[in-house]
């Protein structure tokens, strides 16, 4: 193990400031890059929603692929309800990433401490850390709702209990119980094992008998009797994949991978990296979710990094040997310089050889120091150890006892000691080529690993840039069925679930795709992101229910994009003529009446035919009564990507007469609402205006 010194009250408030501003730092970029849309989780939704679910004791069924982690679900509902952060947050997704972003502050702290009871100086500390801080790799990742972050700062928490300096049964104890939460958290968290059993027999091997005892009690009965509650499994293997994460900082991968078997030859290091190499062959694996994997490995490599450079800076610096001839500890604190040792070590001559004085005891001392008066004697003979008498005995036979006991003179400082030659002070001669070159070799190393990070990190960061909007396309999906289908039976997907349910909307009314394994409930709206058609193949009911839907709001594209769908339209009819064509003619009609004063947006709106017949025929009709000036067609967000036409209108000038006109209508022509803004006369009509309202064209 490795050798620890007192440690100085001006040290550890270094080492406080050191973790603080580390701390602050990855809070910061973890805070900013939390929103960012890219790299995306597939799974990350029904962990989302198995929290909500948790925290608010309703049920939630998944539709499979995401893994199984009960602990890790109840760990981050329970943080989730102490802050409250569901109600704090724009998104339910939000909420649950504030508890992981702890979860990797937590990791940031742990990280220290097991560099510095691993043997890392300060420096080499600060510098695992600050890598760990700053990737983009880490920041990219950390910010994903996945359980394995928790595993880590369970795994960690638990190596740095089993190196504590002076450790006791009770921290034992507590390894045992986190080495136990990380694996009920996360199967992968089984590879920390080795590592853990390593440091313990290494320290004592009666205490890692003890810790396998609780551990394997623990597991027992979370595998056994409690399986179906606790028994925790890993997630489909989806994108993002290693290569996806690779490219967010490949110099750190390519570092961490040389790390990994350099640090087999560090004997302090040895058994966090034989862990980080089996977390690294378990990427290879087929089936094992690379993301998973990658949250347990990404606080391990930093270490090894360190450990492994600091190894073999040391080595460079110092002798192969001691000054006594003694091999070099990899952390050792350097040992004298070879001139000094070879000085102390030189036999003196014979005549400068004296009989070794004995040491009193220190009850003693104090009492010899003391000066006694000019005639006064030793009343006693100071006892001595035996062989300290038989050396007496032997080296001054002649001379009484007492002799062998006076206080020795005191000698001048410049007076060589007894058994030592007498030698003067050498020199300190300037550094060497050598010694230049051995100083210059580390500092050109160190720079080139900080411009290789620099080069690698300006292509990951923007890349992790997060969006102006917080909420992003499924806060706008919620918000327009907030608006327009409020009250309605929904089938949704795990992403759709959440959002929804932590804004209100009763659970009994949301319809997971797992509720579609026989049939699907009665519906009337859908809401599905890109996983859409994989839903609809695994669920042939829910293929079923989307016969005859169609697409209302579009929100986002791509990998991203949210769509709302209305089911149940009824069929379009072959011999009706299209609608778009006969609002383009009535538009270009009414665009070019002289009682109508357009803006240019709006004209262009009327003659696409992208406005809505009930719009037109009421400004028709407006204009037969009073001059109207329209200002725009305001877009509702979604409806334009989903071929929606334009149903609200902004109408300037005469307010008070548009505003009895559009109040007075009935039936079909009554606007959902009419709001007097700052810019005019606000009207909106509902959704689905009816077929053949607007005459035929030929």
């Amino acid at each position: 193990m490795v050798q620890h010194r007192p440690v100085s009250a001006a040290h550890r408030l270094l080492s406080l400031d050191i973790v603080l501003a580390l701390l602050a730092l990855a809070g910061g970029l973890r805070v900013l890059c939390l929103a960012a849309p890219w790299p995306a989780l597939p799974a990350e939704a029904a962990t989302v929603a198995h929290v909500y679910a948790l925290g608010n004791l309703t049920s939630f069924t998944d539709a499979g692929g995401a893994g199984a982690s009960p602990f890790g679900w109840l760990q981050l509902a329970a943080a989730t309800m102490v802050s409250d952060a569901f109600g704090r947050s724009a998104t339910a997704l939000a909420a649950v990433r504030e508890t992981v972003l702890l979860a990797a502050l937590a990791g940031v702290v742990l990280s220290w401490f097991l560099a510095r009871r691993l043997g890392l100086n300060r420096w080499a500390s600060a510098a695992a850390v600050l890598v760990l801080a700053a990737s983009p790799l880490a920041l990219g990742l950390q910010r994903l709702v996945v359980v394995e972050h928790l595993a880590a700062a369970w795994s960690l928490g638990a190596l740095v209990l089993i190196t504590r300096r002076r450790p006791r049964i009770r921290h034992d104890l507590a390894a045992a119980v986190c080495l136990l939460a990380a694996v009920l958290t996360s199967p992968l968290a089984l590879f920390f094992l080795p590592a853990a059993g390593w440091l313990l027999a290494r320290r004592a091997p009666v205490r890692a008998a003890l810790v396998a005892v609780v551990l394997n009690l623990g597991l027992g009965l979370a595998f056994g009797p409690a399986a179906g509650v606790l028994r925790p499994h890993l997630a489909a293997a989806t994108r993002p994949s290693v290569t996806d994460w690779a490219a967010l900082d490949p110099v750190w991968v390519a570092l961490s991978a040389v790390a990994l078997a350099a640090a087999l030859g560090v004997p302090a290091m040895r058994p966090v990296a034989l862990t980080g190499l089996l977390l690294a062959a378990a990427l290879l694996v087929p089936g094992v979710p690379a993301t998973a994997v990658l949250a347990l490995l990404v606080p391990v490599t930093p270490l090894l990094l360190a450990g492994a450079a600091q190894a073999a800076f040391r080595r460079r610096r110092l002798p192969r040997h001691g000054s006594a001839g003694r091999p070099r500890s990899r952390f050792a604190v350097p040992q004298p310089f070879p001139a000094q040792g070879q000085e102390e070590a030189e036999t003196p001559p014979a005549r400068a050889i004296h009989p070794a004085t004995p040491r009193p005891f220190p009850a003693r001392r104090q009492q010899e120091t003391e000066t006694p008066p000019a005639d006064a004697t030793h009343p006693t003979t100071p006892q001595t150890f035996p062989a300290q008498r038989q050396q007496e005995t032997e080296a001054s036979p002649a001379e009484p006892a007492c002799t062998a006991h006076r206080q020795p003179p005191t000698l001048p400082r410049d007076t060589p000691r007894p058994g030592r030659t007498a030698t003067r002070p050498t020199p300190v001669p300037f550094p060497g080529r050598a010694t230049r070159r051995l100083r210059t070799v580390p500092l050109l190393g160190a720079a080139a690993v900080l411009t290789a990070f620099s080069l690698s990190w300006s292509a990951g960061y923007p890349a992790l840039r997060p969006t102006v909007d917080r909420g992003g396309p499924l806060s706008a999906a919620r918000d327009w069925l907030h608006g327009n289908a409020s009250g309605s039976r929904l089938l949704v997907d795990d992403a759709a679930w959440a959002e929804l349910a932590d804004t209100g909307w009763p659970t009994g009314l949301l319809a997971p795709p797992a509720s579609c394994s026989v049939a699907c409930p009665p519906a009337e709206w859908a809401v599905f992101g890109s996983d859409e058609i994989p839903l609809r193949n695994q669920y042939p009911a829910l293929d079923s229910a989307f016969t005859g839907a169609g697409p209302t709001a579009v929100f986002g594209s791509g990998d991203t994009g949210v769509t709302v769908w209305r089911l149940g339209l009824p069929p379009p009819d072959p011999a009706a003529p299209p609608e778009t064509p006969a609002r383009a003619h009535a538009g270009q009609a009414l665009a070019a009446s002289a009682r109508m004063t357009l803006s240019p947006e709006a004209a262009g709106v009327l003659r696409d035919g992208c406005a809505d017949p009930r719009l037109i025929a009421t400004l028709a009709a407006l204009a037969a009564v009073q001059p109207v000036d329209v200002a725009s067609f305001p877009e509702i967000p979604g409806e334009d990507a989903a071929g929606q036409p334009r149903r609200r209108v902004l109408l300037t000038g005469g307010e008070d007469g548009t505003t009895a006109f559009y109040t007075g209508q009935r039936d079909l022509f009554r606007p959902a609402s009419v709001v007097r803004t700052a810019g005019g006369v606000l009207v909106t009509y509902p959704l689905f205006a009816p077929p053949g309202l607007l005459p035929r064209t030929r």
